[in-house]
C-alpha cells in the first residue's frame, strides 16, 4: 500500500469525501467537501469513483511527498502548487515519482483546493463516509485536521496512467458565481415586501468569522415583520437564517442541524459549490429564482458532469 506523507500540513487541511447524508435526525450533519464539484471532477481525472475520499485545503496548501510515487490531481482554485520546484497545471491528472514532494501554496483566488490521489485516501468510514466532522471530532484522520508527520494510506492504483484534464468549456459553465441564486425561505412570509427587494438588491460581503458550520455576512439589515420566536425546526444546507440583528448567515456543510431562526432563502443546489469557494471579505448578492428554475440547473449541471466530454486526453 502506497502513502502520502504530510510534511507541512497548512493550517487547515481534512480529508473529505461527499457526505455523510441521513443522519440529521441524529443531531449529524452531513459534513464532506465544501465544493463539491471540485472533488468530484479531481476524483474522475485519477478515475476514481466519485465518492472517493481526497484532501481539502484551505486559503494555504501544505507540502506532501509520495513516498512509493502517486497519480494525483489538483482542482478547486489556484494555490500554485509546484512538483519538485516544477508548477502543477490545476484540472489534470499528473504522476509523480517516487519520493517526489508537491508543495502547495496560498489562494491565488477562491477559498479551496483538493487533492485526489489514483486509489483514493483509505480512512476507516463513519456512518458510510470518511469525512472529517472538526466540531465533533469524528471521521476523517482521527477526526481531526491533518498535521506534519501524518502518513495517509492510499488505496492500489487500478489503472495505468493517461494523462487527462478538463474541458475549458467545462470550467467555464462551472466557474463559481458571486451571484448566490436562491430560491424562498420555509419562513419566507415573516419578512415584508420591502426586504426581499432590499435582499436582492443589497452587496454583502463574507465576514472573517466565516467557517464550515456558516457563512456570516455583513451589509444591510434585513428587518422581519414579525420578531416573535418561532419554534426549532430542521434546517437544510444552504438556508439563510436570519437572526434578530438582521445580518444573514448561511448554513454550510458543517451545521447544526436544527435552529430557531427564520429563512428568507435557501441556496440552491446548482450553487452549492460555489459557497465553498467564498474567502472572507469576498462580496456576493442573492438572485431569487423559482423552483422550477433549481432544478433545471441542477440537471444541467449533473449533465455536464457525466457527461463523457467533460475530460480529455
Amino acid at each position: 500500500m502506497s502513502t502520502i506523507l504530510v510534511q507541512s500540513p497548512g493550517p487547515f487541511t481534512t480529508v473529505q469525501d461527499l457526505g455523510r447524508e441521513g443522519f440529521g435526525a441524529l443531531g449529524v450533519s452531513p459534513s464532506g467537501a465544501a465544493d463539491a464539484i471540485s472533488l468530484r471532477i479531481g476524483n474522475r481525472l485519477v478515475e476514481n469513483p466519485e465518492t472517493a475520499a481526497g484532501l481539502e485545503m484551505t486559503l494555504v496548501g501544505g507540502m506532501f511527498q509520495f513516498p512509493e510515487g502517486a497519480v494525483f490531481a489538483l482542482t478547486g482554485s489556484d494555490f500554485g502548487a509546484t512538483l519538485d520546484g516544477v508548477t502543477v497545471n490545476l484540472w489534470t491528472s499528473v504522476q509523480a515519482r517516487p519520493g517526489q514532494n508537491l508543495r502547495v501554496g496560498s489562494t491565488r483566488g477562491g477559498a479551496r483546493c483538493y487533492l485526489c490521489v489514483q486509489g483514493a485516501i483509505l480512512v476507516q468510514p463513519l456512518m458510510g463516509s470518511a469525512s472529517t466532522h472538526v466540531l465533533s471530532g469524528i471521521g476523517g484522520f482521527e477526526g481531526r485536521a491533518l498535521r506534519k508527520g501524518d502518513r495517509l494510506p492510499v488505496g492500489a492504483a487500478g489503472v495505468r496512467f493517461r494523462e487527462r484534464t478538463v474541458a475549458t468549456s467545462a470550467l467555464e459553465r462551472l466557474s463559481p458565481r458571486k451571484v448566490l441564486r436562491v430560491t424562498q425561505g420555509p419562513q419566507s412570509d415573516r419578512f415584508p415586501e420591502s426586504s426581499h427587494q432590499l435582499f436582492g438588491e443589497v452587496t454583502y460581503r463574507v465576514k472573517e468569522e466565516s467557517n464550515r458550520i456558516g457563512l456570516r455576512l455583513e451589509g444591510q439589515r434585513i428587518p422581519a415583520s414579525c420578531e416573535e420566536e418561532m419554534i426549532t425546526e430542521g434546517i437544510s444546507l444552504g438556508a439563510i437564517q436570519m437572526p434578530p440583528g438582521g445580518y444573514p448567515i448561511i448554513v454550510f456543510v458543517e451545521q447544526q442541524t436544527t435552529g430557531g431562526y427564520p429563512k428568507i432563502a435557501n441556496i440552491i443546489s446548482a450553487d452549492f459549490h460555489s459557497l465553498g469557494q467564498l474567502r472572507p471579505r469576498d462580496e456576493i448578492r442573492f438572485e431569487r429564482v423559482e423552483m422550477e428554475t433549481a432544478r433545471r440547473l441542477l440537471k444541467e449541471q449533473e449533465e455536464l458532469l457525466a457527461s463523457p466530454e467533460l475530460t480529455c486526453e
